[in-house]
């Protein structure tokens, strides 16, 4: 037997950033920023409608949960490492429930930990906090192969498909986007359903002057971030469609996969429906493609079940003849796109403050994550996912485990 045969995991550790109540702005909870950010400028929400809550996703919580950091330790001591949005709840969740299936498996044998890792947690799993640990263990698991086999993991994928990845960018000024050579820009949307129809005035208006600020051909797209109903959700499609909207993305609430097929069906011809960051493994996914829910799917690489079971979720896409352009989750989800044909761009979240330059999405926590020039992104041939934890960054282990 080779020695990648023999080679087993001896050890997991799971950590969050900073204290128990993590680092504001230091890792891959990139809502929660201090200060003035657009990410968290009266962005419409679920909550939105709700006196207090309008503002700011901070307000209700969405920053509450940190970042989880998970390193698997194989008895080579090569170590590799995942993150996600988990924080303290999802540390827990690794060391004494987890970790069982772990120690003692060889390092190859990542099918067989996934499925252990979602049966073991049905029972108060499936979807959510659960699904986002397992997401980070098994981000570990293939950093740590790549590793050992001194590979970047988009060639333990198969091999990219083409040389770089074409990117949009996500953020408040599509303009500036694409001064800085991205193919297209995403606004989030500001106002809601309870805002009426002042608020609809507003999120066109601010459509079109956007519109005459790249000019034709720029794509120009929407994040709703699950926030209208169905019937502000096509009224926001036509009127939209003046300006050239290319997609409308999640603007329903997860779960609504018959009005998501409904507004697929109501929307413009040549307007593309786009959800799913939300959603979680291929089952959740299959819902959607069978529904005739998306033209678009968005699962976050994080939070959808890991590259493991992306790489189903876009066998189950392709055979619908659907795109898998993953959320913004940097090297994570650079390295499956670039290896799969019907991915063919990327998102890049744009976190600078005022979304006027090009900076690493999940700095400062990781070292020698790669940016877009000019819109474009060549990954280099590091091995795992091509990136190293700050050392400068604190990290704290909660949990010991049993």
């Amino acid at each position: 037997m080779s020695r990648i045969g023999t080679t087993k995991i001896t050890d997991v550790r799971a950590y969050v950033v900073g204290g128990a109540s993590g680092t504001a702005g230091a890792g891959v909870d990139y809502h929660d920023q201090q200060g003035y950010h657009w990410i968290d400028d009266h962005i419409a929400t679920p909550m939105a409608g709700y006196p207090g809550y309008a503002d700011s996703r901070r307000s209700f919580g969405l920053n509450v949960l940190g970042t989880l950091v998970v390193q698997v330790e194989a008895d080579d001591q090569t170590i590799g490492f995942g993150v996600t949005t988990a924080g303290e709840p999802g540390a827990w969740i690794v060391e004494h429930h987890l970790s069982r299936f772990l120690i003692g498996t060889p390092v190859t044998q990542i099918e067989k930990i996934w499925d252990q890792l979602y049966r073991s947690t049905l029972f108060y799993g499936r979807k959510g906090l659960v699904l986002n640990v397992i997401s980070a263990v098994d981000l570990a698991l293939w950093d740590l192969l790549g590793r050992i086999r001194q590979e970047p993991v988009y060639a333990l994928l198969g091999g990219p498909v083409r040389d770089e990845l074409i990117m949009y960018a996500t953020g408040a000024r599509p303009d500036r986007a694409r001064e800085l050579g991205f193919v297209g820009g995403k606004l989030p949307l500001h106002h809601g359903p309870h805002e009426g129809a002042e608020g609809l005035r507003a999120n066109l208006a601010e459509l079109a002057t956007m519109r005459d600020l790249v000019g034709p051909d720029f794509w120009l797209m929407l994040d709703c971030w699950m926030s209208l109903d169905l019937d502000y959700a096509v009224r926001l499609a036509d009127a939209a469609q003046e300006y050239g909207l290319k997609w409308l993305e999640e603007a329903l609430p997860p779960d609504d996969y018959w009005g998501y097929r409904a507004l697929r069906a109501a929307a413009p011809r040549g307007m593309l429906i786009s959800t799913g960051e939300h959603e979680a493994t291929r089952w959740g996914f299959r819902m959607l493609l069978e529904m005739g829910c998306a033209d678009i799917l968005q699962p976050d690489v994080g939070w959808c079940g890991g590259i493991t079971e992306l790489l189903r979720i876009s066998a189950l896409a392709d055979a619908h003849g659907a795109l898998v352009v993953p959320h913004g989750s940097s090297v994570y989800s650079y390295h499956f796109v670039i290896t799969r044909t019907n991915s063919p761009f990327a998102e890049f979240i744009m976190m600078a403050p005022e979304a006027d330059e090009v900076v690493p999405m999940f700095r400062p926590l990781l070292l020698n994550e790669p940016v877009p020039i000019n819109g474009r992104l060549r990954l280099p041939e590091t091995p795992g996912f091509g990136v190293e934890l700050n050392p400068e960054v604190e990290l704290t282990r909660p949990y010991q485990r049993r």
